[in-house]
């Protein structure tokens, strides 16, 4: 499925289009890297030592689930990030919109990593941690739109897919930093001293957020189609205009004649001048004539970042809580499958250039589906070889799915509105999935007993999934 050009004729030299391009690609992979580092490090703290720093009234459980629902916050707050630049997005640029985002994540990352506990400043800890997990939220659903756009809209022709993955391998860089970094604070500290300072360590690192931020204000250009989509815009404006003009001097000649006709014209020229409101509003484009592609790829996606965000933060909870497994052999483990997923997720968005992005995406989805069950029979062992033998393999199928992605919700849409619409997609697709996913596993566990019904929640959200993508294939196919 490419339902639009990968690249627009420039007027630079080969050599320059080239330069632009890894420019543009490292830089949206370096700020998917980093922006979801900052964002995973608040889903590993939350797992380990936030509910009792931060919410420590109640059962264990308790403050787990308190911890999870901060957790969920940020992901309601994606949205609005992506509507907000979304929309400015499309009308003034991607690269501004990546930098605001990046900046926002910087500090409201930095900002949880100095926040006092609730035994220092009361009622006041909570709320500021999820005023900054909000932040967090908004900041991420404002910056994947922008480093995806950044690396497809730059992409040579037929390789869109792979160009895209470079974003998505912002997610298990991201992981593997994440983990890594807790990992190293947990070895040289006592578990008290964990406890007390050593979980703050990950967090101040986002302060290497704002520096990127300001090296691609300064050294990475606007994308080539968001720039000719801008000048098309700008030409169509100015004929209608132009039009608008001519009729509108034609009516005021016919004036005393028919005034009432005189008005209807002037509506008319009114209307010229908006065009069809795509260059006013995006989003407002998008609601009254896209919202169905924006509810697909929604729909298609959620099973995708529930099972992920379940991999990396709700079975932690779960092996280290329930089934008395080591937490640094758990995180150790969760390390070593993200790393599988940096071979994955370029080689399926490759196969994706070839082959189809529908294709691949729905094989991906499918395996989830029927690998759910199996992996929790692995993990309830306590086994640590079982465990990683079950994140694995559901870690590959969701690489299936993940490495397409970014370039087939590009393609859903068209550039003028793709930043609005795509990021609208990915963003449902995370509130419905991600999101709510640790809270709704740590509950079911807690009213059920038993790790199959986090299996059911998984296959429910495939069976979706699998719906979606199949009208959204017979869309491309009538096309």
């Amino acid at each position: 499925m490419d339902t639009a050009p990968s690249a627009l004729p420039s007027t630079s030299t080969p050599a320059q289009d080239a330069r632009n391009r890894r420019k543009g690609a490292t830089a949206a992979a370096l700020a998917s890297a980093v922006e979801w580092y900052d964002y995973f490090v608040f889903g590993i703290a939350a797992a380990l030592v936030l509910g009792d720093l931060y919410f420590p009234a109640g059962s264990p459980s308790a403050g787990v689930l308190a911890s999870f629902a901060t957790f969920a916050v940020g992901f309601l707050a994606r949205p609005f990030g992506g509507v907000i630049a979304g929309h400015l997005g499309d009308k003034r640029g991607r690269k501004p919109m990546l930098v605001l985002a990046l900046t926002l994540m910087g500090v409201a990352t930095t900002g949880i990593g100095l926040l006092p506990t609730y035994e220092t400043i009361g009622m006041a800890a909570p709320v500021l941690l999820v005023t900054l997990r909000v932040m967090q939220g908004i900041a991420v659903g404002a910056q994947w739109g922008g480093a995806m756009l950044l690396a497809t809209e730059y992409a040579p022709e037929g390789k869109r897919g792979i160009y895209g993955s470079f974003v998505q391998l912002g997610v298990p860089i991201g992981v593997v930093t994440a983990n890594s970094v807790f990992l190293l604070a947990g070895a040289f500290t006592s578990e008290s001293a964990f406890a007390a300072w050593g979980w703050r360590l990950p967090f101040l690192v986002g302060l290497l957020v704002l520096v990127l931020a300001w090296y691609i204000h300064k050294h990475v250009e606007e994308t080539p189609e968001f720039r000719a989509a801008e000048r098309a815009l700008a030409e169509k404006e100015k004929e209608e205009k132009g039009q608008a003009t001519e009729q509108g001097a034609d009516k005021e000649a016919d004036k005393e004649a028919d005034k009432e006709a005189g008005k209807g014209a002037g509506k008319g020229a009114g209307k010229g001048k908006g065009g069809d409101g795509t260059r006013n509003s995006p989003l407002r484009t998008i609601l009254r004539g896209h919202l169905g592609t924006v509810f697909l790829a929604g729909g298609s996606f959620a099973v995708n970042t529930a099972t992920f965000y379940i991999l990396i933060t709700g079975v932690l909870d779960y092996t280290t809580r329930e089934l008395d497994m080591n937490r640094g052999a758990v995180l150790t483990v969760s390390l070593c499958v993200s790393l599988t997923q940096l071979v994955l997720i370029p080689a399926s968005a490759a196969l994706s250039d070839r082959i189809g992005r529908i294709r691949i995406y729905g094989l991906g989805a499918a395996g989830i589906a029927l690998w759910a069950v199996p992996m929790f029979l692995l993990i309830d062992t306590g086994s640590l070889l079982w465990l990683a033998v079950g994140t694995f393999v559901a870690s590959c199928f969701l690489s299936i799915m993940y490495g397409p992605q970014a370039a087939l919700f590009a393609e859903l849409f068209t550039p003028e509105m793709r930043y609005t619409g795509a990021s609208l997609g990915y963003q449902i697709a995370a509130v419905l999935g991600g999101g709510l996913a640790p809270f709704v596993m740590v509950l079911l566990l807690e009213t059920t007993g038993t790790s199959m019904s986090v299996a059911a929640y998984i296959i429910g959200l495939a069976v979706i999934a699998l719906g979606s993508i199949k009208v959204l294939a017979d869309r491309a196919r009538s096309r």
